[in-house]
């Protein structure tokens, strides 16, 4: 199995525009509030003081997936990492306007929060239009590959679901191609439809709508861990 800590780095950007000041407020009193620790295990315990079904969010970008989900599912926990600080400030509003109580977030690496996670312990993991690294030299930076998903297929519970959205054709074909050499999913779809049309409870987000105004295609994979 390969170490995700042998390839993992985050690459890009940290920030973008500045914060106006009710985001930099949000920042600083409720991002503590709902942060994932710093250390330690990671349990729905831990996090939410009971035994509730986790999902596990990579890359929320300004967390309207995330917030969907959070809403539509009240009586499960949502963790959503992101290492851009204006798509954290985005989930906090998200939060806080709709009033959601079963978000935690990290502002970081996805995969330093998934590693303290205990194995078999998440229902669902979305990677959601997740950064194509569309050269082939960059191939080794995309979260499609087997280090992350290794990681990915431990933590996720046997039955569990692992879903892929991208606009991509490049990310399209590599993720098809990484998963297909898996043992430890199985592609939940029958016929085309199945991943060319969004399924029930996967919400449009701005991103995808963007995509679809520049004459992109999306396609939305779902896999069964096994």
């Amino acid at each position: 199995m390969n170490d995700p800590a042998t390839i993992r780095r985050l690459y890009g950007r940290a920030k973008g525009h500045k914060l106006r000041e009710g985001q930099a407020q949000l920042l600083d009193k409720l991002l503590p509030q709902i942060s994932v620790p710093a250390e330690g295990p990671v349990t729905a315990e831990s996090l939410f003081g009971d035994d509730r079904p986790l999902h596990f969010e990579i890359g929320f970008g300004s967390g309207e997936h995330l917030a969907y989900r959070a809403d539509l599912l009240p009586d499960h926990g949502f963790i959503g990492c992101e290492p851009f600080i204006n798509g954290v400030v985005g989930a906090l509003l998200h939060v806080r306007d709709k009033h959601l109580p079963n978000v935690r977030l990290h502002n970081g690496d996805a995969l330093d929060v998934l590693e303290r996670l205990p194995d078999q312990s998440l229902r669902f993991v979305y990677l959601l239009h997740p950064d194509p690294w569309p050269k082939a030299r960059h191939a080794k930076r995309r979260m499609a590959n087997h280090g992350p998903l290794d990681l990915i297929a431990r933590k996720l519970q046997l039955g569990g679901e692992f879903r892929l959205g991208t606009d991509d054709p490049t990310y399209c074909k590599w993720s098809m191609m990484i998963m297909n050499q898996r043992r430890d999913f199985r592609w939940l779809a029958e016929k085309p439809q199945d991943f060319l049309v969004r399924p029930g409870g996967w919400p449009e987000t701005r991103y995808e709508r963007k995509a679809r105004t520049k004459g992109h295609e999306v396609w939305y994979f779902r896999y069964q861990r096994v």
